[in-house]
C-alpha cells in the first residue's frame, strides 16, 4: 500500500463515488454515468502512482510537474465529492415531513451546498481534466501495478474517536449501554442491537463513544469493530472480525485459511461485543448465515449495528431498535460553536450571534450539517 498522500486521497474518491448514497443522488441528478467514468479515470490513475511517485522520488522534473497537475485536480475532485455527499444528505432531510419546510426555505434559496443540475457539468469538467492527464501518462511508460483491492483493517481508525469530538450524545450513550449490558428481554445469549436514523446524525460516532467506554470495555471479554459499508461478503467480515479481535488481544492466533473454525474458536463461550457499522445490504439470507456464526458466544454477548435502512434493522433486531434523533436546539448550537467560532467561544458580536442561531434552527439537530455549515462560516470569517 502507499505511503502517498495522492494515493490514499484516489482511494477515498473511489470509495465514495462506489458508494451506495453516491449512487442514489447520482440517479436522482441525472449523472450516474459522469460518476462512473470518473470512477473508472480515477482507478486507471491510482495504477500507476506507484510508480509515478518512485519516479518523483529521484527528481524527475517532468514527472513532478505530471504529479502537481493531477494533486490539484485530485483535491478538487475529493472537495467537490465531500460537497456531492452533503447534498445526498440535505435531499434526504427534505423528504421527511417535520423538516422539509425549514430545510427547504434555508438551503433551496441561500446556500450554495444545494447543487441541482449545476452538478453534472461540474463532474463533466472534472473528469475531463483528470482524462488528459491519464492521457498523458502514456509519455511517462509508468507501470501499472495491481492496487490491493482486499478490506484493509480500519479498525483502530474507526473504533476510536476522542471524547472531546461528542457533542450532545451523553444520554444516548448511556441508554444504549443500559440496554447492551441489560440480561431482560434478550432471549438468546447473543442480543443484536440496530441504531438506526438518516445519515449525518452520528450514528458511527455515537457506536465509537460507546465501544471505548471503560464500562463497556470491563463488561466483555473480547471487543471487535467491522466497518462494513457497501459490501456484504460473510467472509470479509469475518476476516475483519478477526483481524479487530487479534489487535486487541494478540495472543489470539488464527489461520486465516480456516477463517469459521478460527472464529467460532475465539467467539464461543466468550462474552463478545462487535460492532458492524455502515450496515446497507437487506439480503436475509446473507445475515442469517453470518448470525449462524456468531450464535456461539456466551450469555450477555451483544452486536450493535449502525444502519440508515429500517429493513436491515428489522431483518438483524432481537433488541428493538434504537432510532437516533437530531440533537436539541442547546446541543446543537453548542456544536456550531465548536466549529464555526474561534475556540470555541460565543462571539462578542451579537449579530453574528443571532444569524449563527437562525442557522442552527434550520440544520434541525444534524450534527454533520451542523458541522458542514460551521466549517463553511470559519473559513468565511477567516478570509474576511
Amino acid at each position: 500500500m502507499a505511503e502517498g498522500i495522492l494515493f490514499d486521497i484516489a482511494a477515498r474518491i473511489i470509495e465514495s463515488l462506489g458508494s451506495q448514497a453516491l449512487k442514489e443522488i447520482g440517479l436522482l441528478s441525472g449523472v450516474t454515468d459522469e460518476l462512473k467514468k470518473l470512477k473508472n479515470t480515477v482507478s486507471t490513475i491510482q495504477a500507476v502512482l506507484l510508480d509515478a511517485e518512485e519516479q518523483r522520488a529521484v527528481n524527475n522534473h517532468q514527472v513532478i510537474e505530471w504529479h502537481e497537475r493531477l494533486k490539484d485536480v485530485v483535491y478538487e475532485a475529493d472537495d467537490l465529492l465531500d460537497g456531492f455527499s452533503t447534498e445526498c444528505l440535505l435531499r434526504e432531510m427534505m423528504t421527511r415531513d417535520k423538516m422539509a419546510k425549514k430545510v427547504q426555505i434555508f438551503f433551496s434559496k441561500s446556500n450554495q451546498l444545494v447543487y441541482d443540475l449545476k452538478m453534472g457539468p461540474k463532474i463533466k469538467a472534472i473528469r475531463k481534466k483528470l482524462d488528459d492527464i491519464a492521457d498523458d501518462r502514456t509519455k511517462f511508460h509508468f507501470k501499472e501495478r495491481p492496487v490491493e483491492i482486499e478490506v484493509r483493517a480500519r479498525d483502530d481508525s474507526h473504533s476510536f474517536v476522542p471524547e472531546a469530538e461528542v457533542i450532545g450524545r451523553e444520554d444516548a450513550k448511556k441508554e444504549i449501554i443500559d440496554i447492551l449490558l441489560s440480561y431482560s428481554n434478550v432471549k438468546e445469549n447473543v442480543g443484536i442491537l440496530p441504531i438506526t436514523g438518516i445519515g449525518g446524525l452520528g450514528k458511527t460516532t455515537l457506536a465509537q463513544f460507546i465501544f471505548n467506554d471503560l464500562k463497556v470495555d470491563k463488561h466483555f471479554q473480547l471487543k471487535m469493530w467491522v466497518c462494513v459499508s457497501d459490501t456484504f461478503d460473510v467472509r470479509k467480515v469475518v476476516e475483519k472480525m478477526l483481524e479487530s479481535a487479534i489487535k486487541q488481544k494478540p495472543d489470539i492466533t488464527v489461520q486465516m485459511d480456516t477463517l469459521v473454525h478460527g472464529l467460532r474458536k475465539e467467539i464461543v463461550g466468550k462474552k463478545y461485543l462487535l460492532v458492524l457499522d455502515d450496515v446497507w445490504n437487506e439480503e436475509s439470507e446473507k445475515w442469517d448465515k453470518l448470525k449462524k456464526l456468531l450464535m456461539g458466544g456466551a450469555s450477555g454477548s451483544r452486536i450493535l449495528i449502525t444502519t440508515r435502512s429500517p429493513k436491515v434493522a428489522q431483518i438483524t433486531q432481537t433488541i428493538g431498535p434504537y432510532f437516533l434523533q437530531g440533537l436539541d436546539s442547546q446541543k446543537s448550537w453548542c456544536l456550531f460553536k465548536k466549529v464555526a467560532f474561534e475556540n470555541g467561544e460565543e462571539p462578542m458580536n451579537s449579530g453574528k450571534v443571532e444569524v449563527g442561531m437562525e442557522i442552527v434552527e434550520k440544520c434541525s439537530g444534524v450534527p454533520l450539517v451542523i458541522k458542514t455549515i460551521g466549517r463553511l462560516l470559519s473559513l468565511e470569517n477567516s478570509e474576511a
